[in-house]
């Protein structure tokens, strides 16, 4: 399969230094110089990856990544930024944004072409695994195909909330009410929490039913 990728970036240089590789390595590449072209170009070209610079003119990488995440069509493309601001405030940042994955410059060309057949797997079908996930509520423990994986709280809970009912469809209101009671969060915490642990568990079991909720599949 042809993967394309959106390289964005404000310094032609890069962009041509980048594409060049990646072309080598078999994708299709069209690049951007800024995040508004960025979105206008994941909506007409639908890449599988949006490689994207944080600091641009126009619009930065964060609110560009917001933009693919909250419009319809386009939500579930793969954001992964590639930026010189490596400092733990901006990688949160990007996370929130909702990035799939945040590399920090300098990075060597193989080191970065490997990271990226690595993130494409992910949501490559052909790829995902068919181990088996194990919760044990009690000891707060998960594990998938005997490896065990660490969860934050939320996410430990959002997983045996789903993992419980397998099959069941879970609204996004059952959920929040679940998962976070009476807290105030925004309304992009679920998919935040969602992308997070297909991360660690595979893309195949958490479905997502637009407009409604989600479901685990066994």
């Amino acid at each position: 399969m042809a993967y394309r990728i959106l390289i964005v970036d404000d310094e032609p240089d890069i962009l041509e230094f980048v594409g060049y590789n990646l072309k080598k390595e078999g994708y299709g590449v069209m690049t951007a110089l800024n995040g508004r072209e960025a979105v206008d170009k994941t909506l007409a070209w639908h890449p599988h990856l949006v490689l994207l610079d944080a600091m641009m003119p126009i619009m930065d990488g964060f609110e560009a990544c917001r933009l693919i995440r909250t419009t319809k069509g386009i939500e579930d493309t793969l954001v992964v930024f590639l930026t010189a601001r490596g400092d733990e405030n901006s990688q949160v940042g990007g996370f929130d944004a909702g990035a799939d994955d945040y590399i920090a410059k300098p990075i060597q060309l193989k080191a970065l072409a490997s990271r990226i057949r690595a993130i494409l797997k992910r949501r490559d079908p052909g790829e995902t695994s068919d181990e088996a996930v194990m919760i044990d509520i009690e000891r707060h423990e998960v594990s998938r195909g005997g490896e065990e994986i660490v969860l934050p709280r939320k996410e430990f809970n959002l997983l045996a909330m789903l993992h419980a009912q397998p099959g069941r469809l879970f609204t996004r209101e059952e959920i929040y009410a679940a998962v976070w009671g009476t807290e105030v969060v925004g309304e992009r915490t679920i998919d935040v929490h969602i992308r997070n642990l297909r991360k660690k568990i595979g893309d195949r079991h958490i479905v997502t039913v637009k407009g409604v909720g989600y479901k685990y599949e066994d």
